[in-house]
């Protein structure tokens, strides 16, 4: 039974609403899906597997199908981990989603770290559910030593979580 006790006036439920929320960064995460996405179609359709295209002295295009996690990380593991890693990156994009929601609004920094992120677990997932692999195909290297091949999601989420380690640094009080 409401006895009107816990309502706001409308004063306060604006001022409330304007202190937190910072969902309108979710454009951010729909460019970095929609980058993800596209170049990784591209890659598919240009690119043969395993064969390097040099794009830089330090930078080739090379279509790889990545079975499991960072690093190839649990990737000959028979295929239950396609399961495991897109349950870890379904409810890892939603408790981002909320802490998005739940983000002051003078937070800008963290938004766009958190944005960034969500976009590439999203732009992972889709092709972990629908391929059963997530597509690579960025390879950095010097030398003979090669970084592991990676895509645009990947490094979504990668700047987005050096964004955040700064901003830990930065304010370790938040």
């Amino acid at each position: 039974m409401d006895n009107g006790r816990n309502k706001l006036s409308a004063p306060q439920q604006a001022a409330d609403g304007d202190a937190k929320g910072m969902l309108h960064w979710l454009w951010l995460t729909g460019i970095i899906i929609a980058a993800d996405l596209l170049s990784k179609q591209f890659a598919s359709q240009l690119l043969q597997m395993h064969r390097p295209l040099n794009i830089l002295p330090v930078l080739n295009f090379t279509l790889s199908h990545n079975y499991g996690a960072a690093f190839s990380f649990l990737s000959d593991a028979g295929g239950w981990q396609r399961w495991l890693l897109a349950a870890i990156a379904f409810f890892t994009s939603v408790a981002i989603a909320v802490w998005l929601k739940r983000l002051p609004k003078h937070d800008t920094w963290m938004a766009i770290a958190l944005a960034l992120i969500l976009g590439g677990a999203v732009g992972n997932l889709y092709d972990r559910i629908t391929l059963g692999y997530v597509i690579d195909f960025i390879d950095c290297y010097w030398g003979d030593a090669h970084f592991a091949t990676f895509n645009i999601a990947d490094a979504g989420i990668s700047i987005g979580a050096v964004m955040m380690a700064i901003d830990v640094i930065r304010n370790p009080t938040k």
